[in-house]
């Protein structure tokens, strides 16, 4: 579905170094990795943001159609919700459908503005899933979010990757409980310059954890 051979990535010095991976359809990927280590760098690259990165170095994604949930809803606002998934090219009854679905019903003539953070950001994920995305590209989604809004974005997007079993998720998030939730496969990016330092399955509920504290251990300066 997506190779990736990122050769490296840097700001005036190095940020991640060689990235060698396979994204297959219906990966469930959560992304870990210490605060400012490059996890948006390497989303950016991988959903053709960073015009620096040449296109080989992402093999197969001129094939796909790629969502992506910034940290940010990036919602126009001046336009109605229902005008933002238009714009993406859902039609109107599509557009109800989708906020339906991200528990939105009868928000369709809202403006972002008029909105919680929580709903704002569940009406970004609509417009990802306006273009019927096989890749769904997740920034951080539970960030500034209260645990009970945070609980129910989570439980939502996982029963969205249970009814699109053959779309491709990558979330990059702080909390390995999320990728007890949402994952099927486990990436931890560390060192200097940053490389999946794991990339593997994720194991037996509950070891993602102690995983995750063997890994956020090592001393990978130079790696």
């Amino acid at each position: 579905m997506l190779e990736l051979r990122l050769t490296g990535r840097d700001f005036g010095q190095p940020v991640l170094g060689k990235i060698f991976a396979t994204i297959n359809q219906g990966d469930h990927i959560c992304l870990l990795g210490p605060s400012g280590i490059g996890k948006t760098t390497l989303l950016n690259a991988i959903a053709g943001l960073d015009k620096t990165v040449p296109d080989r170095a992402v093999i197969g994604r001129d094939k796909l159609r790629v969502g992506y949930l910034f940290q940010e809803h990036r919602l126009l606002p001046w336009r109605t919700l229902s005008a933002n998934l238009r714009l993406v090219g859902a039609s109107d009854r599509e557009a109800e459908i989708l906020l339906r679905q991200v528990g939105l019903s009868g928000y369709g003539q809202y403006f972002p503005d008029q909105l919680s953070l929580g709903m704002a950001r569940r009406a970004a994920l609509a417009r990802c899933l306006a273009v019927k995305p096989d890749l769904l590209l997740l920034d951080e989604p539970f960030a500034s979010l209260d645990p009970v809004m945070a609980s129910e974005l989570k439980a939502l997007i996982a029963g969205i990757l249970d009814s699109h079993p053959n779309m491709a998720m990558i979330c990059v998030t702080h909390d390995g409980g999320d990728a007890e939730i949402l994952a099927n496969r486990l990436w931890y990016l560390d060192g200097k310059p940053a490389r999946l330092q794991w990339d593997d399955l994720v194991g037996e509920p509950g070891l993602v954890d102690g995983l995750l504290g063997r890994l956020r251990g090592l001393d990978l300066t130079g790696s």
